[in-house]
């Protein structure tokens, strides 16, 4: 396999790393949305379970493909850095996360809780766009800020409303199908 060649695996297989994390975590919002806004949730958990779990086979039968290539990779500082940078962005938060959702419930404000998740969840993904050097991370993190921004001001049932839920669900598995259609960087 030619270096270019080689060099676009080696993303893929990267790329398919994102989505492992990006279905399941997209699952989550969507059985939360299940809770939230169904009268018969467990009908809905079995049909996302399922489908979480075949699409992160999915996401892993791409990475498999592609590790070979990944592994041929010698490590650059840059990797390193970029780990390290990465470590500290998701520490901080879930960091973030319990401090503003319990500042949130001790002031009363509880159902601010799932809308400033989102947010958070949306912040993190431009810091790490930068240092992975992924655009498509801009468009997902800025596309959670605005749905954690908006639906509460949107929806008759403000901060309460279940589709800030199903909406991130949404963003995290079509963001996740983009990495895995990605052909390269």
């Amino acid at each position: 396999m030619s270096a270019p060649m080689q060099a676009a695996s080696a993303e893929r297989a990267r790329r398919a790393i994102g989505a492992m994390f990006f279905f399941p975590f997209g699952g989550a919002w969507f059985a939360l949305w299940a809770y939230r806004a169904s009268a018969r949730p467990i009908v809905l958990y079995v049909e996302i379970a399922v489908l979480t779990a075949a699409l992160l086979g999915l996401a892993y039968w791409r990475y498999r493909v592609h590790a070979p290539a990944l592994a041929a990779q010698p490590e650059t500082p840059e990797q390193r850095r970029a780990s390290r940078i990465f470590q500290i962005v998701n520490a901080a938060q879930w960091v973030l996360i319990l401090v503003v959702g319990n500042v949130l419930a001790n002031l009363g404000l509880g159902a601010w809780v799932i809308p400033a998740v989102i947010i958070i969840v949306g912040l993190h993904f431009l810091p790490l766009a930068r240092v992975f050097a992924n655009p498509p991370h801009y468009v997902t993190g800025l596309a959670l800020v605005a749905i954690g921004a908006g639906y509460p001001l949107l929806t008759p049932a403000g901060p309460a409303s279940p589709i800030g839920c199903l909406l991130t669900g949404v963003v995290l598995w079509l963001s996740a199908a983009r990495a895995l259609a990605a052909k390269s960087a």
